[in-house]
């Protein structure tokens, strides 16, 4: 078996007990990590993953970063959808290794990072916003997490417009009217392929269900998932007094013929 080794370029992710996780790119000389200082981790490029490297008189494990490193990491611009939304996004939407998917709404990129991590190095994500501005930042962010070779961005207008795309397998929609686009979403989409969508408000989410089912999407169902913390101690565990409650609702069809 061929041992894990640092090509020049690679995001990495700098781990201390007990500390937030550090992302950077794997480059010869010295570079700012945020507010905390400058390193040079160019020695390591070469060298097998998951090596010590000593910074600031402190000693850090450096290991390929996680989904969950990214998204922690991640330059915001719009509004991300978070983690545990993204998460049952993905299983709703039956994203897999290798296969084609898109997204309408491509914000900050937190989504668009999620789906090319799941597609992984054979998939493609198609991820389609009107507004340049926000395709820019979703760029710059899947560029810094290396995942650039699986995403295709497009500058487009999807209710007026479409995807321009057909046969893809999973669509996601975070778009203020998604009802407006369920017909084109159904038009890019192969069949038994799944539409879902993101909305915060029940009004959105009321709208976005009666479209599906208006446009023949079949399993049609809506939830929401709420995050709770546990403080675990001896003896005295219990819920964490704050929690990540509402985020947005979740909705999905599968498109039948």
């Amino acid at each position: 078996m061929t041992e894990d080794r640092w090509s020049e370029g690679e995001p990495a992710t700098l781990l201390r007990p007990d500390r937030p996780a550090l992302v950077t790119r794997l480059v010869h000389g010295p570079q700012r990590l945020g507010d905390a200082g400058v390193i040079d981790l160019g020695g390591q490029v070469g060298q097998p993953v998951g090596g010590e490297v000593r910074w600031l008189g402190e000693t850090y494990r450096l290991v390929r970063p996680s989904l969950s490193d990214l998204l922690s990491t991640i330059r915001r611009g719009p509004q991300i959808i978070t983690g545990k939304d993204a998460s049952q996004l993905l299983h709703l939407a039956s994203v897999r290794p290798g296969g084609r998917v898109g997204e309408a709404g491509s914000g900050s990129g937190a989504l668009t990072l999620a789906l090319a991590y799941a597609v992984g190095p054979t998939g493609h994500v198609l991820s389609c916003d009107r507004r340049r501005e926000f395709l820019d930042q979703a760029r710059a962010n899947v560029a810094r997490a290396h995942l650039e070779d699986r995403v295709e961005f497009r500058e487009r207008d999807v209710a007026a417009e479409g995807f321009g795309a057909t046969g893809l397998e999973s669509l996601i929609l975070d778009l203020p009217e998604p009802w407006e686009v369920l017909g084109w979403t159904r038009v890019a989409l192969a069949s038994g392929g799944y539409a879902a969508t993101y909305t915060p408000t029940y009004n959105q989410l009321e709208r976005t269900v009666h479209g599906l089912r208006e446009e023949g999407f079949t399993e049609v169902r809506a939830l929401e998932v709420i995050e709770r913390g546990l403080h675990v101690g001896e003896g005295g565990t219990r819920p964490e007094f704050e929690m990540l409650g509402h985020t947005g609702f979740l909705a999905v069809g599968r498109k039948v013929e």
